[in-house]
C-alpha cells in the first residue's frame, strides 16, 4: 500500500524528534528542592517579602475572610506582583480563568506601555490585577447573554496564588480569576466554587456554636485531586485521527494480552515514562504544586499522580495547572496524555478522585473523629449531615460528574456506578447501626452511644478495609469522590458537595432549635433520626456487582446511568431552591449549565460520530478492499498455476472480509442517515443530547463492531491504524 503525501506529512510530523526545553524552564539545576518548591508562585512568603506590612496584613485579610481589598492596596500588590513577575522573566500577563468549557482560558497582555518621547514603559495597577475584560462571545453561555453580547469581566481570586508560567520563549504571569457577564451572572465554573464555600462556611460556623465552639469564625474544605491518566507514543497518536478529535479510540479488537494478569497496578515504571515523571514533577513543584505519589494504574499505559491536600480552590486551580502541565512535558518526551474517562474499550478507565473534607480556622478537622466526647459530637453532627446530604442530593452528585467520556466508565467493572452511596467502613457502620437500634456497639466497650456524654469506639485515622468500588467512600478524616471523571474539572462536584452539606448542616440547627436548644438529648436525638432515615444510602459491599443494582434499586436510591438522564436534576424545582437559597447558583444560571452540559454532550457525539464514518469510509473500507484484492490475486494465481492446489483458506478468508466489509458499509449508512435526521430535526439543547445518545450512539457501536470483526481478518501490514497491542504496550 503506497502511502499518500498526507499520510507520508502526518508521518514526518510524528516522527520529529521532540524538543528538549527541560534545561530552559525548569530552574532546578545545583538548587535543593526545598529551595525551590514554588519557586513561580506569588506565594505568601514572597508577598510577606515583597509588600508593606499594612498591605499584606490587608491582604491576608481578604484571602482568609473573604473581605473586600480596596483599589489602593490592589495599586500596591500589582506593583510587587509585577516586579517578581518581570524578575523571572515574564513580558505578558493574563488573567486565567475556567469557562464552562471545563478548560482553561487566557488572554496575554503586554507590561509594555509606549511613551509619548518613542520609548516604553513597564505598567501594571491595581485596576489591571483586579478586572479584565475578555471577549465572551464565544465562550458557551447556556442563554445567558446574547451572542452580541460580547463583553464579560474577568476578577481576580485572591485565594488563589497568582503564577509565572515559563516556556523556552519566555514567560507570563497568570492571576487565577472568576468569570462573569457585564450583568453579573456567573459564565464560569470557578463563581459557583467560591459562593458555595462562602454557604458552607456559614452553615459549619453555625453548626458549632450550638455546641459551644465561639471562637470559630470561618470553616473552609479541603481538597485533594489525584489524577488517572495513559500515556501514548505521539507517533502512534498522529496515526490516530480518533485520539487526535476525540481522545478516546473509536475502533480497537482486543488484543491477545489485556490487563488480566494484573502485572500492571504498582508495578516497575519504565524508564522512559519515569523520565516524564520526573521532568513533570520538577515543573510542578516550580509552580507550586505539592504532588507527593506516583505509580503504574491497574491498565497497561495507565498511571496516576496524587497532590497533597490544599484549599479547594487552590487545590482545583492546581489541578487545572496540572493537565496543561502534563501535556507539555509529554509533548517534549514524545508522548502523548490521554485524559479522557474511556480511551480503549474493554480496559480500565481513568478517574479523577476527589478527596473532600472540611476544617476550621482554629486547625480542627470535622472529620477526624477524635477521642473525647466533645470531639465525637463535632464528628457526628458533621458527619450526620454529609449522610443526609448525600441521600438527598444523590442527583446532583450524579449530575455534577456527567459527561458523555464518564458514561463510558461509570459501571464498567472499574469504577463506581452511576448509582450514589457511601462507604462507611464496618467499624463506623456499626457504630451508626447500633446509635439507631439503640444498643451498644459490637465489642466496642464503650458503653452507651448518647452524643457528648461517652466516646465513639476509637477510630484509626486510615480505615483499612478501604473500598475502591464506592463512588463516595470515607476514609478516616475525609471522604473520597470516585466518580468523578479523569478529563472534568473538579469545581462542579466540589460546589455541589460543600452546597449540599451546607444545606444538611442547616437542617440540623433548625431541628435542634425546633426542640429547644443543642443539649445532649436533642443532639442525640436528631443524629439517630436522621441516620435512620436516610442511612439506605451508606453501602459497605461490591458497588461493582449486579446485586447492587437490584439492592439499590429496592432501597429506592437513582440509577441514571447517562449524562442525558443525570442532567434533569438541574432543572428539578428543589434542586433550583437549594442553589437560590444559599446563593450558589442562579435558577438562570442553573439552567444554563444544564443548556451547555447538554450541548457540550451532543457536540462531543457529533464529532465521534463524524469521526467514526470518515475513518471507516477512508480507512478501514480501503484496508478492507486491497485485502480481498490481494487475496483475489492469490487465489487467481494459484489456480492458473493447478487448479487442483487447495485454495480454501484463501476463499474462506475472501468470504469473511467481503461480508464484514458490506456489513461495515451498512452500519456506516445507517450511522450517516441516524446523524442526519438528529441533526436536521431542530431539538432544544436537553432533547439534541437525548436524540445523539439515543439514534447515534447505538450506530456508532455497530460501527465499530463491523470494523473490529475485519481487524482480526484482514493482513496486519494493511490495517492503516496502530492497535491496541501497539498503542498500549510500546513505550
Amino acid at each position: 500500500m503506497t502511502a499518500t503525501t498526507r499520510q507520508e506529512a502526518v508521518r514526518s510530523i510524528a516522527s520529529d524528534a521532540f524538543l528538549d526545553l527541560r534545561e530552559d524552564i525548569s530552574g532546578l539545576e545545583g538548587q535543593s528542592l526545598s529551595d525551590s518548591f514554588g519557586r513561580y508562585v506569588f506565594s505568601d512568603d514572597v508577598q510577606r517579602q515583597t509588600l508593606p506590612e499594612p498591605i499584606y496584613q490587608a491582604l491576608r485579610k481578604t484571602i482568609e475572610t473573604g473581605s473586600k481589598l480596596d483599589l489602593e492596596i490592589a495599586d500596591e500588590v500589582a506593583l510587587a506582583m509585577k516586579t517578581w513577575a518581570v524578575g523571572h522573566g515574564a513580558t505578558h500577563y493574563t488573567h486565567w480563568f475556567q469557562p464552562m468549557t471545563g478548560l482553561t482560558a487566557e488572554k496575554h497582555d503586554s507590561f509594555l506601555k509606549p511613551t509619548g518621547s518613542g520609548g516604553a514603559m513597564l505598567e501594571f495597577s491595581g485596576q489591571q490585577l483586579s478586572q479584565g475584560e475578555p471577549d465572551a462571545s464565544s465562550f458557551p453561555s447556556g442563554g445567558l447573554r446574547a451572542t452580541f453580547e460580547a463583553r464579560g469581566y474577568t476578577a481576580w481570586d485572591p485565594t488563589s496564588p497568582a503564577f509565572v508560567r515559563k516556556s523556552a520563549s519566555g514567560a507570563t504571569l497568570c492571576i487565577p480569576t472568576a468569570f462573569c457577564s457585564w450583568t453579573g451572572e456567573a459564565l464560569d465554573k470557578k463563581t459557583p466554587l467560591l459562593r458555595s464555600c462562602e454557604a458552607i462556611s456559614r452553615a459549619a460556623v453555625r453548626l458549632l456554636r450550638t455546641i459551644g465552639e465561639s471562637s470559630v469564625t470561618r470553616v473552609s474544605p479541603t481538597t485533594g485531586v489525584e489524577q488517572e491518566y495513559f500515556l501514548v507514543d505521539r507517533q502512534f497518536f498522529h496515526l490516530r485521527p480518533d485520539l487526535m478529535a476525540t481522545g478516546r479510540t473509536l475502533f480497537g479488537a482486543m488484543p491477545y494480552k489485556g490487563q488480566e494478569f494484573d502485572d500492571h497496578y504498582f508495578g516497575s515504571i519504565s524508564g522512559r515514562v519515569l523520565d516524564f515523571m520526573r521532568d513533570l514533577e520538577k515543573e510542578l513543584w516550580l509552580l507550586g504544586v505539592p504532588l507527593m505519589t506516583r505509580h503504574n494504574e491497574v491498565a497497561p499505559s495507565q498511571f496516576e499522580l496524587a497532590p497533597q491536600y490544599s484549599g479547594v480552590s487552590v487545590s482545583i486551580d492546581q489541578n487545572m495547572l496540572t493537565m496543561s502541565v502534563l501535556n507539555d512535558v509529554a509533548e517534549r518526551h514524545g508522548l502523548a496524555v490521554l485524559m479522557h474517562e474511556k480511551p480503549y474499550a474493554n480496559f480500565n478507565g481513568s478517574g479523577k478522585h476527589m478527596n473532600w473534607s472540611i476544617g476550621d480556622d482554629l486547625g480542627h478537622n470535622l472529620l477526624e473523629p477524635g477521642n473525647t466526647p466533645h470531639e465525637n459530637l463535632k464528628f457526628m453532627m458533621t458527619l450526620t449531615s454529609i449522610v443526609r446530604a448525600v441521600d438527598m442530593h444523590q442527583d446532583l452528585l450524579r449530575a455534577s460528574i456527567a459527561s458523555a467520556g464518564n458514561d463510558h466508565r461509570l459501571g464498567a467493572n472499574e469504577a463506581p456506578p452511576a448509582i450514589i452511596s457511601i462507604f462507611l467502613g464496618s467499624q463506623l457502620t456499626e457504630v451508626i447501626n447500633a446509635m439507631i437500634e439503640g444498643r451498644d456497639p459490637a465489642n466496642s466497650g464503650k458503653g452507651s452511644l448518647r452524643l457528648g456524654v461517652d466516646a465513639l469506639p476509637e477510630l484509626p485515622q486510615d480505615i483499612t478495609d478501604r473500598n475502591r468500588t464506592s463512588p463516595f467512600a470515607f476514609t478516616g478524616n475525609k471522604f473520597e469522590f470516585r466518580a468523578v471523571g479523569s478529563g472534568q474539572s473538579v469545581a462542579y462536584p466540589a460546589a455541589f458537595v460543600n452546597t449540599i452539606v451546607a444545606e444538611s448542616m442547616e437542617f440540623i440547627c433548625d431541628e435542634l432549635e425546633a426542640r429547644g436548644g443543642a443539649n445532649a438529648e436533642n443532639i442525640n436525638a436528631v443524629v439517630r433520626e436522621t441516620l435512620a432515615k436516610h442511612q439506605r444510602v451508606i453501602f459497605d459491599g461490591d458497588n461493582y456487582s449486579d446485586e447492587w443494582v437490584a439492592e439499590a434499586e429496592k432501597r429506592g436510591l437513582l440509577n441514571r446511568r447517562t449524562t442525558p438522564e443525570a442532567l434533569m436534576a438541574l432543572s428539578d424545582e428543589k434542586n433550583t431552591a437549594l442553589f437560590e437559597r444559599f446563593g450558589v447558583l442562579t435558577s438562570h444560571e442553573l439552567e444554563s449549565r444544564a443548556n451547555v452540559s447538554n450541548e457540550i454532550y451532543a457536540s462531543k457525539i457529533r464529532v465521534e460520530a463524524l469521526a467514526t464514518i470518515d475513518m471507516a469510509q477512508t480507512m478501514i473500507l480501503p484496508a478492507a478492499s486491497a485485502f480481498q484484492s490481494q487475496l483475489s490475486e492469490t487465489i487467481r494465481g494459484v489456480r492458473a498455476v493447478d487448479e487442483s492446489i487447495p485454495t480454501g483458506a484463501q476463499v474462506e478468508a475472501l468470504h469473511c472480509t467481503a461480508s464484514g466489509a458490506t456489513a461495515l458499509q451498512a452500519a456506516v449508512n445507517a450511522l450517516s442517515d441516524a446523524l442526519a435526521k438528529v441533526e436536521g430535526a431542530g431539538h432544544g439543547e436537553a432533547e439534541h443530547a437525548e436524540a445523539m445518545l439515543n439514534e447515534v450512539i447505538p450506530q456508532m457501536e455497530k460501527v465499530r463492531s463491523a470494523a473490529d470483526g475485519l481487524e482480526k481478518v484482514v493482513d496486519d501490514d494493511l490495517w492503516p491504524l496502530p492497535k491496541y497491542r501497539e498503542l498500549m504496550f510500546i513505550r
